[in-house]
């Protein structure tokens, strides 16, 4: 990791179907240099493939990065990418947890730059560069949560030198679904290995070796469709994207239910429409910046098309030790593939999280009208837990940066000013804000 206040960040990108009959390729390899990155690489990168399943028929190529203060003591950190379908390499490059972005210009039909950053914080089946030998299951949310449990093991069988560390598990978007299942999954096997909630599907190879578990980091989480979508609606009205009277109308005819309409209110049906005819060329993701129809380069998705040129380079793959005809062309978010949504609510996860005494971070952009930072503030309003440090303002070089609320079941709950849908739209208030969650201090 390129800064000195967590440790390690351990990309995973979830697995790419690809049907081969080649041997299982679990592997790593020292990145030292990158195309598109001038001169040596100034962190330690490491990448591999890890198999998963009874054959290891899944195999998962992950992004390992050390930290540079104190890797055998410092934090090691999980990330997840959302979706479904979106390639961790997202998250890598974009959203303040890898130590490189992509530098923003013209793109002239040469491999894009990339540079460093300054604000650094050092999935599912179909995505990033992951594959499998043969075919597998249509992925389902809990499935993953497995996966990805064995792949920790796994990894931290190789890399034994880490196993006592800290260990935190984060994600953003639709991974608010999965990681709180992967937190489970890991708390269960903790307590498996020291002979009590054993799970009867799995012997005790499957707990070796343990996880040091202390937490998860959550940015503008998904967790379920009532919640968050039904916030939509008082979201834009409190953004004055729709009018008063508008919203009053639709509170008292839908009486707060926006999405599953019953068929037969047809006059909630019409006040819906006309609520998604207002908001129809707002951007969903920051609401502050235009709607793009083109990746052009005065849009800010500019930066995903020069992302898909990177990654999808001969000699990028090369460099990252990609395994060749083991995937085609890199998508940097498939929303297509098959997938099944079976955790309906990840609100019964974190109740379990609480119960096991977890620390968790949950942040929401204020400006992000996908999932409204109102969704979430109010499931975690219905778990209950009284409130230990009560909403104030987060400060930073004495400027107000956001909100904060602590509660008693170790949950900080915080918004950051002016944000979007994940950290990258504020990296220098969501570096800080980690920073100081992941040391134990205040926000």
């Amino acid at each position: 990791m390129a800064k000195d206040y967590v440790s390690s960040i351990l990309k995973y990108l979830l697995l790419h179907l690809v049907f081969l009959s080649q041997q299982h390729a679990d592997s790593a390899s020292i990145v030292k240099f990158l195309p598109g990155f001038e001169g040596p690489l100034p962190f330690e990168l490491e990448t591999g493939y890890i198999g998963v399943g009874e054959e290891e028929e899944v195999q998962l190529f992950y992004y390992f990065i050390k930290s540079e203060r104190k890797p055998e003591e410092d934090p090691l950190l999980l990330w997840l990418s959302g979706g479904p379908g979106c390639s961790s390499i997202h998250g890598l490059l974009f959203e303040n947890v890898g130590p490189l972005t992509m530098k923003l210009e013209v793109y002239n039909e040469t491999l894009p730059s990339l540079v460093s950053t300054t604000y650094s914080w050092t999935k599912p089946v179909g995505t990033g560069f992951s594959f499998s030998t043969q075919l597998v299951d249509t992925p389902r949310d809990s499935g993953e949560a497995k996966r990805i449990h064995e792949f920790l093991h796994k990894w931290l069988g190789k890399h034994e030198e880490f196993i006592l560390n800290p260990f935190y598990v984060g994600g953003d978007s639709y991974s608010g679904k999965v990681v709180p299942a992967v937190v489970q999954e890991i708390s269960k096997g903790m307590y498996g290995h020291r002979g009590n909630m054993m799970d009867d599907t799995c012997n005790h190879q499957c707990f070796k070796p343990p996880i040091n578990l202390q937490g998860y980091v959550l940015g503008n989480p998904v967790t379920g469709s009532e919640v968050d979508f039904n916030s939509r609606i008082p979201f834009a009205r409190e953004m004055t994207l729709i009018s008063d009277e508008l919203y009053e109308s639709l509170k008292k005819i839908c009486k707060g239910k926006y999405v599953n309409v019953d068929p037969g209110n047809t006059e909630c049906l019409k006040l819906v429409e006309e609520y998604n005819k207002c908001t129809k060329t707002v951007n969903p993701y920051l609401i502050s910046e235009p709607l793009c129809e083109t990746e052009t380069p005065d849009c800010y998705i500019f930066r995903y098309l020069l992302a898909s040129y990177w990654a999808n380079d001969e000699r990028v793959r090369k460099a990252l030790q990609i395994y060749k005809e083991s995937v085609g062309k890199w998508v940097r978010c498939k929303f297509d593939i098959p997938y099944i949504k079976d955790i309906i609510s990840s609100i019964p996860y974190h109740m379990d999280c609480s119960i096991s005494s977890h620390r968790s971070l949950i942040f929401s952009g204020d400006h992000d009208m996908a999932i409204p930072y109102l969704g979430t503030q109010a499931w975690i309003r219905s778990l209950n837990y009284s409130v230990i440090e009560d909403k104030r303002p987060c400060m930073i070089n004495n400027q107000l940066a956001g909100y904060t609320t602590t509660y008693a079941n170790k949950m900080t709950f915080a918004t950051i000013k002016a944000s979007g849908h994940t950290a990258e739209y504020k990296p220098e208030e969501s570096f800080i804000m980690f920073q100081r969650w992941i040391n134990g201090q205040s926000l």
